[in-house]
């Protein structure tokens, strides 16, 4: 009878709902190697190492990846740099869930320099991004540092491996407040910082 009524009080749900995950883990793109250390293809790893340097990270080899476990504030974070070259991203990035990232990443379609907090949606024709929605879906916060549409006559791909401007490396420690805020105050606060024109 009570079959029909509803569930056994046993099986009744939980009355507290699991909260959505928080960003604790900072994904830096880019390419293993020392070939692609200053190219523009490569602003996440640069970020990710200024994280470290800000709070005494220490980078490990892990499967797939290199890690540094530490201390932002209240919160334990991972920062992350898979080494499994741009275009598979994301299989370094398998053990997590989207909604738990915070993605940095070069940008074509920011002016060189800026930085932009997003949360959710497509790859914009970054292979990156596009790997990692491919694995886990889009739910995922992005710190967009931009680097410029490339010169006539230059190809994309060749553009965002061709070295850094100074404008686009006086970005990381820009970058690095962003994924800070957003550690910290969420993304929305986040976006409000940082998403401003100037």
């Amino acid at each position: 009878m009570s079959r029909l009524f509803g569930a056994r009080r046993d099986e009744e749900p939980d009355e507290q709902p699991s909260r959505p995950a928080k960003p604790s883990v900072v994904v830096g793109l880019g390419n293993p190697g020392p070939s692609y250390e200053r190219t523009r293809h490569n602003i996440g790893f640069l970020v990710a190492d200024e994280l470290a340097r800000r709070h005494g990270g220490s980078w490990r080899a892990k499967k797939k990846a290199e890690a540094a476990p530490v201390s932002l504030g209240f919160e334990n974070v991972t920062l992350l740099k898979p080494t499994t070259f741009m275009n598979n991203s994301g299989s370094a990035l398998g053990a997590y869930e989207a909604a738990q990232l915070i993605v940095v990443h070069d940008d074509l379609d920011l002016p060189a320099g800026d930085v932009r907090v997003k949360v959710g949606g497509g790859a914009g024709g970054h292979n990156g991004l596009r790997s990692i929605i491919q694995r886990l879906g889009s739910d995922f916060v992005r710190v967009r540092v931009g680097i410029g549409r490339p010169p006539i006559g230059i190809a994309p791909v060749d553009y965002v491996l061709g070295r850094m401007d100074s404008m686009v490396k006086e970005a990381v420690p820009l970058a690095a407040d962003a994924v800070e805020a957003v550690i910290e105050s969420g993304p929305e606060a986040a976006m409000n910082r940082f998403n401003v024109r100037g």
